[in-house]
């Protein structure tokens, strides 16, 4: 992962000795409300319902074991004993005490972290695939694209005030796990008919109050000229996004003000310009970044009962070269050579059930990436304790070369496990609670805080969460089920992502009684697609029941093996609609 040079961190250690001035200019009376509320927002501090809020980046979702433990630390220290993974792979604390603000900080720079631009209008945290350097079908790593972009954007004077809020994400897989056309902008890592790599770049996707599905704008950048086209896409919008209006000030709404084609041509006026400014990059420089993020060491087809060689990947594996069709079978011989290495597979079967849901094929063979859930019913989706911050760190340290990563579905990854160490990780992960065999089941479901928490939400979510898993307990059932999102707003800035669930959850207020819209069919990934409301909304006591009709009728029209979104597409959603309101007459 990439480590801070003295200039990054005299650079956050000054930004925290700068906060650290103003809050107590504020709290000494210096500074009044509204000119502190735009300084803390810039060090991502909000105030919420009840109290503050601190959202901490976690860049392109990659954390060192340090970082964690650090976290969890914080955590126990200065809040109530646990943190929020939220969708844009960062972490948030409820409940600090300003005054106690400075020190998190001076805490988080110690171990190469800060909570700069998590939020306000300016260049959000960079997002990416979470599985990013580990998967078979990735074309190239994106995380040096990610932290170049972070260096690139992070107060850059020309883009510090936007109309609103900006957000990036890149993916380098031929399977997109970073949503990257709900974004505004988003960039996909690709090979011409030249096998050269550059990158396909999307413009005007997001969700919230008015959904879209981001536009192709640039059909093959290379990579050279990856920031001046940026600052061109920025410059357009920066001039001509609306100013006068919170609700039409996002980069979607003048692109389909403007028509895809007619912003397109803005941009190329724009990108003429200044496609040779200062804001290009040398060869070397990006491969110094790329040295920052190398292989692990290399484990293959070793026998399981020998140690690891330590030798490393010589680099040469080129995945961007591979039929997608042979994707398969790369999948097939790590299974192959886990089973190999896991004689409990076939003697557990609570094992079996863990390793086929929470972990996936790795590029190495003699690795497999685990994720760890944070969706069990003690606690919110993406709620982790100081503890489990903490011991997850530790077994970071021992099984994942020192690394986790976040996920968009709030959850967390070990990337690298080696096989061998595959059943004693599950029964570890077990005692903390963190084994719920539902990774893209069910249960995993993606929720943001909602009325507990956010000063924006119109209903409750916790509630509903909690509801449809008192329902849904069943884990076989979950299983039988197959692959299934549930996605759950609390108001029409879709923190939660429902637009782009299998079923979709937005929580309204009618006359100050929450009500829940649904939506079904949606999707984030390679064919992204928005979700299409069911009808009306369903009380608040009734959501789960209305669940429970919508799975049975999958049930009663998918054919074999068919997931949730493949039957949507083929008999449409009225046979849904008639038995959800049918039963509710």
């Amino acid at each position: 992962m990439y480590q801070y040079n003295a200039e990054d961190k005299q650079f956050v250690q000054a930004r925290v000795d700068e906060f650290a001035n103003q809050v107590a200019r504020y709290e000494n009376g210096e500074l009044d409300e509204d000119e502190f509320k735009q300084l803390r927002l810039r060090n991502g501090l909000y105030y919420q319902r009840h109290a503050y809020m601190l959202r901490v980046a976690i860049p392109y979702g990659v954390l060192s074991s340090k970082q964690l433990h650090t976290l969890g630390d914080i955590a126990k220290t200065y809040d109530k004993g646990y943190g929020h993974f939220t969708t844009r792979q960062n972490i948030q604390y409820n409940w600090p005490e300003l005054s106690d603000v400075p020190k998190i900080l001076q805490d988080l720079a110690n171990v190469e972290m800060h909570a700069i631009q998590t939020s306000g209008n300016c260049i959000r945290n960079t997002t990416t695939d979470p599985l990013a350097g580990a998967v078979a079908d990735e074309i190239e790593d994106p995380r040096p694209w990610c932290e170049l972009i972070r260096q690139w954007s992070t107060l850059h004077p020309e883009f510090n005030w936007l109309p609103r809020k900006f957000k990036i994400a890149v993916t380098g897989s031929l399977n997109d796990r970073a949503a990257v056309q709900v974004h505004d902008i988003g960039l996909r890592l690709i090979k011409n008919e030249r096998d050269e790599i550059g990158f396909e770049v999307l413009v005007g996707g997001g969700l919230g109050r008015t959904p879209y599905i981001g536009s192709v704008i640039k059909s093959f950048l290379p990579k050279q000229h990856l920031l001046t086209y940026l600052n061109a896409i920025l410059r357009i919008y920066n001039q001509a996004g609306r100013r006068d209006n919170l609700y039409k000030a996002r980069i979607k709404i003048l692109v389909n003000a403007m028509g895809i084609e007619s912003f397109t041509n803005a941009v190329d006026e724009e990108w003429a310009l200044s496609k040779n400014e200062d804001d290009s990059f040398t060869q070397s420089q990006i491969d110094e970044l790329k040295a920052q993020f190398p292989s692990v060491p290399t484990l293959g087809e070793q026998d399981p009962g020998k140690p690891n060689s330590g030798k490393q990947d010589s680099g040469k594996q080129d995945p961007g070269k591979q039929d997608p069709g042979k994707q398969d079978s790369v999948k097939q011989n790590a299974v192959d050579h886990g089973k190999k290495a896991l004689p409990q597979l076939y003697s557990n079967p609570l094992f079996n059930q863990w390793y086929q849901s929470n972990t996936r094929a790795h590029r190495d063979t003699g690795r497999r990436i685990v994720f760890v859930s944070l969706k069990s019913t003690d606690a919110p989706a993406g709620d982790a304790t100081c503890e489990q911050m903490q011991f997850v760190a530790k077994l970071a340290e021992n099984y994942s070369e020192s690394e986790i990563r976040t996920t968009h579905e709030q959850n967390l990854v070990l990337p690298h496990v080696p096989v061998t160490g595959l059943y004693e990780l599950w029964q570890l992960l077990g005692k903390q609670k963190l084994a719920t065999p539902n990774i893209g089941k069910l249960s995993d479901m993606i929720v943001c805080p909602g009325l507990d928490f956010c000063s924006l939400a119109n209903a409750g979510t916790y509630t509903i969460y909690d509801q449809i898993n008192a329902r849904f307990d069943d884990l076989d059932y979950q299983h039988d089920l197959g692959d299934l999102s549930i996605k759950i707003s609390g108001c029409m800035n879709a923190c939660g992502h429902h637009h782009v669930g299998d079923i979709g959850i937005l929580g309204v207020e009618k006359g100050g009684v929450e009500w829940y819209q649904l939506t079904l069919g949606g999707h984030a990934g390679n064919k992204a697609a928005l979700g299409k409301r069911l009808g009306k909304a369903i009380p608040k006591d009734e959501v789960s029941l209305a669940i429970k009709h919508i799975l049975d009728t999958f049930i009663e029209q998918r054919v074999p093996e068919e997931r949730f979104n493949d039957t949507f597409e083929r008999v449409g959603i009225e046979p849904f609609k008639e038995k959800v309101y049918a039963v509710a007459a």
